[in-house]
C-alpha cells in the first residue's frame, strides 16, 4: 500500500513509533519477534477476529454474515456448545479460519456433553467468577480440573475440525488466568492472545505493569500479535482510526462480537470502509504474511 493513512499526529513525528510509545508494553521486542519467526521488516496486518463461533445459531449466523461481507479474518470457536457441531461443519466447508476459544466460565450447552466434564467446568467457573482477582491467583486444588477441562477442549476441537488448533484464546480472556499460564497448559508455539493494549492513564500503573509482565511471559513460549484491542467502543471514531493506523506497520488483532447489534451494523455497513481507507483486512489470522 502506497498511500499513507490520514495523519493524526504532527507531520514531523513518525506515526508508528509515537503510537508504540503511547501504548505501554504493547510492542513485541525485536528479539521476541525473531524468536516467534516474524521478519522484523515485515509490513503490518489488521486481523479482525470474531469470538464465540458456535455458541448458538444466532451468534454463528451473525459472524458468518460478516465473514461473507469481507470484514472478518477469522473466528475463535467454542466447543461443547449448542451450535458447535454445526458451526464446525460450516467452517470446514467454507474455509473459515478457526482457532480454539477456551471456555472455563460459561456453562456448556451441548446436551451431549458429559456430566463429569460439566461438573469439572462448574468448579473452575465457580472459582474464576468468585472475585475479579481470582484469575491472577493460582489455585493448587483445581490443577486437575483445569487440566481435565483443557484436554477435553483440545480433543473436541480435533474431533470437530480435524486438526489441533494453531491458535488458542479464552472466553472472558481466561486463557490468561494463573492456572493456565503457570500450569503451561497452552502448547508451546501456539498463537495466543495477549492482554489488551492500553494507553497510559486508561488503567492504573499496577494494572499495566502486570499485563506487560504477563505478555512478556507469554512471548517466551507463544506467538503474539503486536497489539490487541476490542472493536467496541465504536465512538469516538478517532479511537478506531488510531487502532487501524497501527496496522500499517504492525500486527494488530481486533476482537469483535457481531452478535452485538452495534458491532454487526458496523461490520456490515459502509462506515468500516470509510475508517479503513486503503488498509486491507487480513484474509486469515496470520502473524506472517
Amino acid at each position: 500500500m502506497n498511500r499513507q493513512p490520514k495523519p493524526i499526529l504532527a507531520p514531523q513525528e513518525d506515526i508508528s513509533e509515537t503510537l508504540y510509545r503511547s501504548y505501554s508494553g504493547a510492542r513485541v521486542s525485536s528479539a521476541d519477534r525473531e524468536c516467534q519467526g516474524i521478519d522484523a521488516s515485515q509490513s503490518g496486518a489488521l486481523i479482525m477476529n470474531a469470538d464465540d463461533w458456535g455458541r448458538d445459531q444466532e451468534t454463528t449466523k451473525r459472524i458468518f454474515e460478516c465473514i461473507r461481507h469481507g470484514t472478518l479474518s477469522s473466528v475463535s470457536a467454542m466447543v461443547f456448545m449448542e451450535d458447535s457441531e454445526r458451526a464446525a461443519a460450516v467452517a470446514r466447508e467454507s474455509g473459515v479460519d478457526a482457532g480454539l476459544h477456551l471456555n472455563f466460565t460459561t456453562p456448556f450447552s451441548d446436551p451431549c456433553c458429559s456430566s463429569q466434564l460439566k461438573e469439572r467446568q462448574r468448579k473452575v467457573a465457580s472459582y474464576l467468577r468468585r472475585h475479579a482477582l481470582s484469575k491472577v491467583v493460582f489455585h493448587p486444588g483445581l490443577v486437575r480440573s483445569f487440566e481435565y477441562v483443557f484436554a477435553a477442549h483440545l480433543d473436541e476441537f480435533r474431533r470437530l475440525y480435524g486438526s489441533s488448533p494453531d491458535r488458542i484464546d479464552g472466553h472472558h480472556h481466561m486463557h490468561l488466568c494463573a492456572n493456565v499460564v503457570l500450569g503451561k497448559l497452552l502448547p508451546t508455539g501456539t498463537i495466543t492472545r495477549r492482554n489488551f493494549s492500553f494507553q497510559p492513564g486508561e488503567k492504573s500503573f499496577a494494572n499495566r505493569f502486570y499485563r506487560r509482565a504477563l505478555d512478556r511471559r507469554l512471548a517466551r513460549r507463544h506467538r503474539l500479535t503486536d497489539f490487541f484491542f476490542s472493536l467496541s467502543p465504536l465512538k469516538p471514531a478517532s479511537r478506531l482510526q488510531r487502532i487501524f493506523t497501527l496496522a500499517y506497520e504492525n500486527v494488530v488483532e481486533v476482537e469483535t462480537h457481531p452478535v452485538h447489534p452495534e458491532e454487526y451494523r458496523f461490520l456490515t455497513g459502509d462506515e468500516i470502509s470509510d475508517q479503513l481507507g486503503d488498509l486491507r483486512i487480513a484474509s486469515h489470522y496470520a502473524l506472517c504474511h
